[in-house]
């Protein structure tokens, strides 16, 4: 995935845009992170993301950035579908890993905790190298 291709993604976007983007966040973020945790290595940052993302003292570009990004995490279809086990994240984790590049110092630490809460509340497993093998997910998650 080309530099263009992931700037261009990235774009803050008007507060229309943003507002459409931060709707469809709300809606479609936690059904992925259940489904998917195992599979992205920095699960628990990309969670942080939302966190910033959703905080309202979170500057405006900052917010459209992260939104941008996790609007395409979620997005069903994307350059590489991520049902393809393996390779179909790819393209999401450059896309994240620029957003978080550029966003590095406004991810905070109470954002952090926010993310490791909601990840053990939901009892996700995030792919940590332990020997569970349960299932990723033990119950629903109603976040929001």
């Amino acid at each position: 995935m080309d530099d263009v291709k992931i700037g261009e993604i990235l774009e803050p976007g008007s507060e229309e845009e943003q507002g459409r983007r931060e709707k469809r966040v709300r809606n479609r973020f936690w059904p992925k992170v259940k489904r998917y945790a195992r599979m992205i290595p920095f699960i628990d940052e990309v969670v942080a993301g939302y966190y910033c993302a959703m905080d309202p003292e979170t500057p405006p570009r900052v917010r459209g950035i992260l939104l941008a990004a996790l609007a395409y995490f979620i997005l069903p279809l994307d350059s590489i579908p991520d049902f393809l086990i393996g390779f179909g994240f790819g393209d999401d984790i450059a896309v994240l890993t620029a957003a978080f590049a550029a966003v590095r110092g406004n991810i905070t630490e109470a954002h952090r905790a926010a993310a490791r809460k909601a990840l053990a509340e939901e009892d996700i497993r995030t792919g940590d190298g332990g020997e569970d093998d349960s299932p990723i997910i033990d119950g629903e998650a109603t976040r929001g």
